[in-house]
């Protein structure tokens, strides 16, 4: 390897008059490097002042963090009347979760199509399409649910609402990005044997992004689990609800409950979805 090295470091003042535009520094290239790193650095020092950073308060919280996890332990509901109120609460985390889920899925299916640039070729089209999923996508589910809760009401509907709307453009753009690196060879069968552009459609792509599709719906089932747990703190329905109460009155060791509740719940989806994106792309299960 020595003595390659040496015969290259050689060889480069020769390639550096024979190519001079590849060996020329890049002036422009480098600072702006140095102008994106500096702002960041600024960034991070304002952050600082500007919420008063204090490593004495931090040790403080740490200190309080640990009160608190004491008196959390043992987790408990305080009867079975309360556990099964909060069993029931769960079920509809997971309902709204759901819901939501598989109405973005479904309504996300003709945004994605219209926003892959290999299906529409109509540029403002899909430059509109796209901006919108953007302006959709940027706002996130807790402010869904704020929204939803004033338009609606209080309840689990206001939450699978809010989920619907939060994943909607995230569902359309990865589906849009499926379709866009998807293989043009089955549709070009398809294309060759008379099919008309539906049919290309349905039979060249379709077959191509419904296991990523179908696995991305599982993932993100998984996660509004969690995020329907957060929204239902603000008055969207499920056990966020509870546990939001609970924390408010101090009561630490029902608060616990619920959170354990949260995590085996999340665990055992995780587990299961796992198993079945495993078996819809075709990899060994682990």
């Amino acid at each position: 390897m020595s003595a390659l090295r040496e015969t290259l470091l050689a060889q480069k003042p020769g390639m550096a008059a024979r190519y001079p535009d590849v060996f020329r520094p890049n002036l422009r290239a480098r600072l702006n490097v140095v102008l994106v790193l500096g702002g960041a650095v600024a960034l991070y020092v304002y952050a600082l002042v500007t919420l008063d950073f204090d490593p004495h308060r931090i040790l403080g919280g740490v200190l309080r963090l640990t009160d608190i996890a004491e008196m959390m332990l043992p987790p408990t509901p305080d009867g079975w009347a309360r556990a099964e109120l909060y069993g029931v609460a769960l079920g509809q985390t997971l309902a709204i979760a759901l819901l939501g889920t598989s109405l973005a899925a479904i309504l996300a299916v003709p945004l994605g199509f219209l926003a892959a640039r290999n299906i529409v070729a109509n540029r403002v089209l899909h430059f509109l399409t796209r901006r919108a999923l953007d302006s959709v996508r940027s706002i996130d589910t807790l402010i869904w649910a704020l929204i939803w809760i004033n338009v609606v009401g209080l309840g689990p509907f206001a939450g699978a609402l809010a989920i619907m709307s939060s994943d909607i453009a995230a569902f359309a753009k990865l589906m849009s990005e499926a379709i866009e690196t998807a293989d043009r060879k089955p549709v070009e069968g398809v294309q060759a044997s008379g099919g008309s552009r539906l049919e290309r459609i349905r039979f060249g792509i379709v077959p191509q992004i419904l296991p990523i599709f179908a696995s991305q719906i599982l993932y993100f089932f998984e996660s509004n689990t969690r995020s329907a747990t957060i929204i239902g703190i603000v008055g969207a329905g499920g056990i966020g609800l509870y546990l939001s109460e609970e924390i408010r009155v101090l009561e630490w060791q029902r608060a616990a409950f619920l959170i354990v509740m949260v995590l085996v719940t999340v665990a055992i989806i995780d587990q299961v979805s796992q198993r079945l994106r495993a078996a819809m792309m075709g990899a060994p299960r682990g």
